[in-house]
């Protein structure tokens, strides 16, 4: 079953994953924030994908350009080159980057690259963006180390059949889950895709952990996104498969100073 040898982080620790790069510490999805996440120890890394005009694909939480850039409109209006020339905000200069050169970045670190596939600015998917990520993945021999993730559970159903081994995550958050009716219904379709791993807002997590355990067990799940001290320490003792956190840095030392979680053997 795809994602089923899924174990989290070695020792039985919770694994820690930098949401965009580790936001809070530097340049969310820049190359510079990438290249110090890589070299924190955390086990794993997020970040976003959209296209450009040309068809290449470049890292961008928003479909956007105002809140992360110096630039405006959509991002996909513009092509890979006018937006590495488009400067991040407190970026030193730096500019939307590419996955080709974000996938280099992290080439031979055995970290986890989960990449969210993005929607644009109606919500709706990018045609074509699922085939050009998976050839891009496979051009640089890195399937094996990513996780494709999506709020629309439709997209990864589109992952899976073109790629029937491809690992997959699903976000979800209050807004979503009630687009679907709810967080049991929501659950029933996440895992009804074969093997699929779920990320759960914090606070929806909270108040409906018991239910998101029972339906995916501790390999399968996942919080995001708790960045203060006490609020990491709690989901550290809790039987998780991954934290996606913007303060990896605070989680690293919460995890240093804690025992292993439940989710050890």
């Amino acid at each position: 079953m795809p994602g089923s040898e899924d174990t989290g982080a070695p020792n039985g620790r919770v694994m820690i994953v930098g949401h965009r790069g580790a936001r809070n510490l530097w340049p969310e999805n820049s190359l510079d924030g990438f290249r110090r996440a890589r070299a924190l120890g955390i086990e794993a890394v997020e970040f976003d994908v959209h296209p450009a005009r040309d068809g290449e694909l470049v890292v961008i939480h928003d479909p956007t350009l105002e809140r992360t850039t110096h630039g405006t409109g959509a991002v996909v209006d513009l092509t890979a080159a006018e937006l590495a020339a488009t400067k991040l905000r407190d970026g030193g200069g730096e500019g939307v980057p590419q996955l080709a050169s974000v996938l280099d970045v992290f080439a031979g670190s055995g970290m986890e690259l989960q990449i969210e596939i993005k929607t644009d600015v109606q919500g709706r998917p990018y045609r074509g963006l699922m085939q050009r990520l998976l050839d891009l993945l496979a051009r640089h021999r890195i399937q094996h180390d990513v996780v494709l993730t999506c709020f629309v559970p439709q997209v990864l159903d589109d992952v899976r059949r073109l790629s029937p081994e491809q690992r997959v995550l699903a976000s979800l958050d209050r807004r979503s889950a009630e687009m679907m009716g709810g967080l049991a219904p929501a659950l029933d379709r996440m895992t009804a895709i074969e093997g699929c791993m779920v990320a759960v807002e914090k606070g929806l997590l909270a108040e409906g952990f018991d239910l998101c355990l029972q339906r995916l067990g501790p390999d399968r799940l996942g919080v995001w996104v708790p960045n203060e001290v006490a609020d990491l320490s709690a989901w550290l003792s809790r039987p998780l498969r991954q934290i996606t956190t913007d303060r990896p840095d605070i989680a690293l030392q919460q995890r240093n100073k804690a025992p292993p979680s439940l989710h050890s053997d």
